[in-house]
């Protein structure tokens, strides 16, 4: 079984808050259950993108997942955690901060600001670019040189 038909499985038995939570080998998890998030935990360690949508199988949240998971690596060196939340009658804290309607992903800056919305599905390449022109992120770049 693929990682993310793993990760759908989990998903979609999950009993527990953050009970589908992904490890990467960095002993981290990066993708976590959003109807539990607190963002104000996140804040100046790493840069939250919340990817919404009315039904694990809506098809632009499959789509977005997918390409998630094909480019996770570059997210985990961005210091993205990824919350999934599909689940609108649970009226999630992140649900009532950001107003989504449908599929849509927000990247959320390490200052708690919003950086992106986007009502359809990018590659982490494209969300990756929009990080590397953030003026954190170029100090971050700097500072590893």
């Amino acid at each position: 079984m693929t990682r993310l038909a793993a990760l759908f499985a989990m998903l979609l038995s999950m009993t527990a808050p953050h009970a589908w939570a992904q490890e990467t080998d960095m002993t981290e998890a990066v993708i976590l259950d959003g109807r539990t998030a607190d963002l104000a935990a996140f804040k100046w360690t790493h840069r939250p993108l919340i990817v919404f949508a009315d039904s694990p199988f809506d098809p632009a949240f499959v789509q977005q997942m997918e390409l998630i998971e094909e480019e996770l690596d570059g997210l985990v060196e961005r210091d993205v955690i990824v919350l999934v939340d599909t689940d609108p009658d649970a009226r999630s804290a992140l649900r009532q901060a950001l107003h989504p309607r449908g599929f849509g992903f927000v990247l959320i800056g390490m200052d708690g600001g919003i950086k992106l919305r986007k009502p359809s599905p990018w590659t982490v390449r494209e969300i990756s670019r929009t990080i590397d022109k953030m003026p954190m992120r170029q100090r971050e770049m700097r500072d590893s040189r």
